[in-house]
């Protein structure tokens, strides 16, 4: 029975992951049609529809966990996802393929973010939980950038582009692709998370450490897939605009969502020095890699190869971190 119920779990497993890969393909074929047609820069579309629909995971995974009382799922997911985002997705991709950035269409999401991160640390650090108001908060936060990027979206749809030999798509067919590939995103992330979480148990890893690792793992791997297709295709401002954005959405949206649900006091399953672990490392962790992404290409307007190793390096330490001390 046990060993039925393990194959059945990584069976669904691979199924996941093959809905995420296939889900990950029409979503940038869409998203990048749907740029190409309005005229709008790529990293903008990366940066909301994109972001939406990669954040969708984390979105179910936390709510769900909210709703049912686990608030460690629904914290950890945020931050373990964030981390995961920047420190190996976005990693990974400058590593591969670093580039030149414009600066310009990086200033707004990276304000948000740190801004919203700075209000989550205040509530962490000071009230050492969340309440409702806050949620509401977050979330008001997520409509108005979302008002600004259409905003600076659609005055910039009308601005002449370089012509591109390839044949564009019918708008609705991208719409199409865009709403497939959500939709098996959404599919392959949920039978990853509930099917990985089932062979991390199998195998004796403690649940304590799952939300930050392999639910944040497993809810973040659109993303990944979002990040390496986007760069197998040329589309690297996507990727990076998707990750930015994305960690922005883990703060606002799916914890302004869960928190607005049910507000929770931080998870205190774990110590290091006698005081809660994840104030002395996985705040500090997320504040600190995004800091390695953002400040450097901001300031130079490009990212370059070591950001990408040190930031990998970063991430697998933190995972060490989690698993075994």
């Amino acid at each position: 029975m046990f060993n039925s119920y393990i194959i059945k779990a990584v069976v669904l497993f691979v199924i996941g992951l093959i809905c995420l890969i296939k889900g990950g393909d029409y979503f940038v074929d869409g998203a990048t049609g749907i740029a190409k047609k309005f005229h709008v820069p790529e990293i903008l579309i990366g940066a909301t529809i994109v972001s939406i629909g990669t954040t969708l995971p984390e979105v179910m995974v936390s709510a769900n966990g909210a709703l049912k009382g686990v608030s460690a799922i629904s914290y950890g997911n945020a931050i373990g996802s964030i981390i995961c985002n920047t420190a190996l997705i976005a990693a990974v991709t400058i590593a591969v393929a670093p580039a030149l950035i414009n600066k310009k269409e990086l200033y707004v999401p990276v304000s948000f973010f740190f801004v919203s991160a700075a209000i989550f640390a205040l509530n962490a650090y000071i009230f050492k939980g969340f309440s409702r108001i806050t949620g509401i908060i977050f979330l008001v936060i997520f409509v108005v950038y979302i008002a600004l990027q259409l905003k600076d979206a659609l005055s910039n749809k009308n601005k002449p582009q370089e012509d591109d030999e390839e044949e564009e798509k019918p708008l609705s067919k991208n719409i199409i692709l865009l709403l497939i590939g959500a939709a098996l995103i959404a599919i392959g992330a949920d039978l990853l998370v509930d099917n990985g979480i089932i062979i991390a148990n199998a195998l004796g890893v403690p649940e304590s450490v799952i939300a930050l690792t392999f639910v944040a793992l497993g809810t973040s791997l659109p993303e990944l897939v979002t990040a390496i297709t986007s760069l197998a295709k040329g589309h690297g401002s996507l990727s990076l605009g998707n990750v930015i954005g994305a960690n922005l959405f883990n703060i606002v949206l799916v914890s302004g969502i869960s928190i607005t649900l049910a507000p929770f006091s931080i998870p205190s399953a774990k110590t290091l020095f006698g005081m809660n672990a994840s104030l002395l490392v996985d705040i500090p962790v997320m504040l600190a890699v995004m800091g390695i992404l953002t400040v450097p290409a901001l300031l130079n307007g490009k990212l370059k190869r070591s950001q990408g190793i040190s930031l990998l390096v970063i991430y697998f330490a933190f995972i060490i971190f989690q698993l075994f001390i």
